[in-house]
């Protein structure tokens, strides 16, 4: 298996199918596939070599899917840096990777020059946005424009195909190498899992440098589909382009989904008949923003997919039907899925020993899907894969029909009192209450208690709500010593580049400077 397979099999079976749109350019899977044979000879005429890393800095285009599928043609390996990052992360990514030529964007481009006096080992920059080449960078058209087209490289199998960049928040990122049968036996477990169809159009919202925004794209290569793109995720430019693209399928964070579903946009009219499906991941979400999605897109299927960079990063599917009202009165809404195809889920203890059906231990997954490393960190790689099973650090039960449960990241559970209280659990409490837009639980130092319960949350505008009211409500719902001892309400939530809340950034200013630090 290859990353590139399934363009061959485009090229050769549907090759006047629209297969890229971004903005007034669509080009053809012929016409793609040509851009691509030619920017991989570029490439490998600015020095990349077999097994050499190509990075990319931008924002969501018709170039970086390009970028995604060339370097791999070229014979090279992935790193996509991520667009959230400062200059000294992303230097540190470049520099741990050892990257040799760098695409960036206009969006990026004033960091190339404090970027690249220290990026050791840096010898090309490509300047694909839209503007005129700066000084001292390549041109991404006229180097498409001189280059000839290379046959296909076609690495393989367990040859490394990418270097994708996790965490950053506490410490440096983690490089998780992926091969490409990593990739490619999750591809093909998303497949499998209805999340592409024929003749279908799925729409990158979510930032393309991600691996979820990569991983749910690939069933749609599989099946030669449509790929529309938006530069980075607005609630109405999705709008608009499910209804300008006849759009089937999108991925979104749960931040995206309440962003989209509260936002004015929604209640204007729009045809949005095409839209299938909606799969989301990469964090909890809330009933309640689960239940107002599914209302506001009456007939659009949702379906849970729970992974990891690390795992290519499919674990888990909850298909559409338990989304259902059918579906929910069977109670697995709230569970994050079974075990998708090419792999395995148990529940561990701290010793790997598999608990009982319905214990809270470690979620552990086995597979073709599992990564073969991170780069340069041979301990932590030896902590994380054990026996063959990566281990998450997700909490989480097994019920006896193989559903999983995450209840919370281990590192987030909180510690009160001698009592184990899960964050998602309050979140989701809190969630329900009409005046709450977002929310975020935390532990906080206590003298008395150890931890603190403490929530920080985005209310709803124009909603007048106290503290003290949203602990009555949390109290309708899950036990008192669970519910928030302190509540901080703020105008946004900070956020990962792939739309995740940053606890560590929430935390900080009540653990700094203590000998014991949480998370």
């Amino acid at each position: 298996m290859y990353l590139t397979q399934a363009l061959h099999r485009a090229v050769q079976q549907k090759p006047e199918r629209v297969a890229v749109r971004f903005g007034n350019r669509s080009r053809t899977f012929r016409e793609y596939a040509d851009r691509v044979a030619r920017l991989a000879g570029a490439l490998r005429e600015l020095g990349m070599n077999e097994g050499d890393r190509v990075a990319m800095l931008a924002l969501n285009s018709d170039r970086y899917l390009e970028y995604q599928m060339a370097v791999p043609w070229g014979g090279g390996v992935l790193n996509p840096c991520n667009i959230r990052w400062s200059a000294a992360e992303i230097l540190y990514a470049l520099n741990d990777s050892g990257s040799v030529i760098l695409l960036v964007d206009d969006t990026f481009r004033a960091l190339v020059e404090s970027i690249r006096k220290d990026a050791a080992s840096l010898r090309e920059v490509v300047y694909c946005g839209e503007g005129d080449v700066p000084a001292g960078m390549r041109g991404y058209e006229s180097l498409l424009a001189d280059a000839q087209p290379v046959p296909d490289a076609a690495r393989r199998g367990e040859d490394l195909a990418g270097i994708f960049y996790t965490g950053g928040t506490t410490g440096f990122p983690k490089g998780v190498m992926l091969s490409h049968t990593n990739m490619c036996s999750s591809g093909l477990a998303l497949h499998s899992e209805g999340l592409a169809s024929a003749g279908g159009t799925y729409l990158h919202a979510a930032p393309m440098f991600h691996l979820a925004d990569m991983g749910l794209s690939m069933p749609h290569w599989i099946e030669g589909n449509t790929h529309s793109v938006i530069p980075a995720y607005a609630p109405e430019a999705v709008l608009d382009t499910v209804a300008s693209d006849r759009v089937t399928h999108l991925l979104l964070v749960p931040t995206m989904i309440q962003m989209l579903v509260d936002h004015p946009a929604m209640k204007q009219p729009r045809d949005l008949s095409s839209l299938k499906a909606i799969a989301y991941g990469a964090s909890p979400i809330s009933e309640a923003v689960l239940e107002r999605a599914m209302a506001a897109l009456p007939g659009v299927d949702f379906v849970q997919a729970y992974g990891m960079t690390e795992l290519s990063p499919l674990a888990t599917i909850n298909p559409a039907w338990y989304h259902t009202a059918e579906g929910r009165a069977a109670g697995k809404l709230r569970s994050a899925g079974r075990a998708g195809f090419c792999c395995e889920v148990r529940i561990v203890d701290p010793d790997d020993r598999e608990v009982p059906r319905g214990t809270v231990g470690e979620v552990a997954v086995r597979g073709p899907n599992v990564m073969q490393g991170y780069w340069n960190k041979p301990e932590q790689t030896a902590a994380a894969v054990r026996n063959g099973w990566m281990h998450t650090g997700d909490g989480g039960y097994m019920d006896e029909d193989g559903f999983i449960y995450i209840v919370d990241r281990l590192k987030d559970m909180i510690i009160s009192g001698g009592e184990n209280i899960f964050s998602a659990e309050v979140e989701n409490a809190l969630a329900q209450h009409p005046a709450v837009v977002a929310c975020a639980v935390i532990g906080i130092p206590s003298a008395e208690w150890g931890e603190a319960v403490h929530a920080v949350l985005v209310p709803r505008p124009g909603a007048k709500v106290t503290p003290d009211e949203l602990v009555a409500h949390c109290k309708t719902l899950i036990a008192g010593y669970k519910c928030p001892r302190s509540v901080e309400f703020r105008d946004a939530l900070p956020l990962s580049g792939a739309g995740k809340v940053l606890k560590t950034e929430l935390r900080k200013p009540f653990w700094e400077g203590l000998a014991r630090q949480v998370g």
